[in-house]
């Protein structure tokens, strides 16, 4: 049995279907999925329909992100943030547009039930951001941080390579797990096309949302597998790369 992490999705379901064929998926894998699976390309509705089905026949667990959030409040109150819309709501509420209120309901009760982190028995992290408490993530005083932070990974960036887990130098934040699996940040941003690695931390979120390719990763072994460019299966859309 493998165990797969997956990155930010953002409605591009050709890509997810496309990465779960190319790593030869089967019902004794498990999949953690890293969050933002709507806002983007044109199949956010249908991501989540696919999701659901695929966690019928394989042990799933799901990440909340911070366009999750949005959504998820929009199915509950109708009430569209003007942030969400710019940035990939608008295409996300299209997606809806065949599905019943009984669907409806059925993807809000999904999103609700999404945890905000995931650790694993190896004690490995699993978060669509970061946190920002010293004392790790039981100790986080706003649970927004667990969808929108991004100084973890920053800090991450710039630490020396030279620095061992157990010095005084090391980050304290780091020190609570054996690794930590985030998205939220395109690794597209750093001139990368690859999960991205630097102290414990794994980025996985390759930037399929604007340019880049849909990533997963076997947390044990490490082996990476890649859908094409997003982008290039939606060859009809501009998704967020309009704006």
């Amino acid at each position: 049995m493998r165990t797969l992490a997956i990155g930010d999705i953002h409605g591009g379901l050709r890509g997810l279907t496309q990465i779960i064929d190319r790593a030869n998926v089967n019902s004794e894998d498990a999949l953690i999925f890293l969050g933002d699976y709507v806002d983007g390309w044109s199949d956010s509705a249908q991501v989540i329909q696919y999701l659901i089905e695929l966690s019928k026949t394989n042990t799933c667990v799901f990440m909340k992100g911070n366009h999750d959030v949005w959504c998820e409040q929009w199915l509950a109150s109708g009430i569209i943030n003007d942030v969400w819309f710019k940035h990939g709501g608008k295409e996300t509420i299209e997606s809806y547009a065949t599905f019943s209120k009984d669907q409806k309901l059925m993807h809000l009760d999904f999103f609700e039930g999404m945890p905000l982190y995931h650790l694993d028995t190896k004690n490995r992290l699993f978060v669509h951001a970061g946190f920002t408490s010293m004392k790790g993530v039981e100790s986080e005083l706003h649970k927004e941080n667990f969808y929108f932070d991004r100084t973890l990974w920053e800090m991450a960036l710039t630490m020396d390579k030279n620095i061992e887990q157990d010095s005084v130098l090391y980050p304290n934040r780091l020190k609570h797990y054996s690794e930590i699996y985030i998205g939220h940040t395109p690794t597209t941003n750093f001139g990368e096309d690859q999960p991205m690695n630097c102290g414990n931390i794994w980025n996985v979120d390759t930037g399929a949302t604007f340019t880049g390719k849909l990533s997963a990763i076997d947390i044990d072994t490490k082996a990476i597998f890649q859908s094409d460019k997003v982008m290039d299966l939606y060859p009809d859309e501009l998704g967020r790369n309009k704006r």
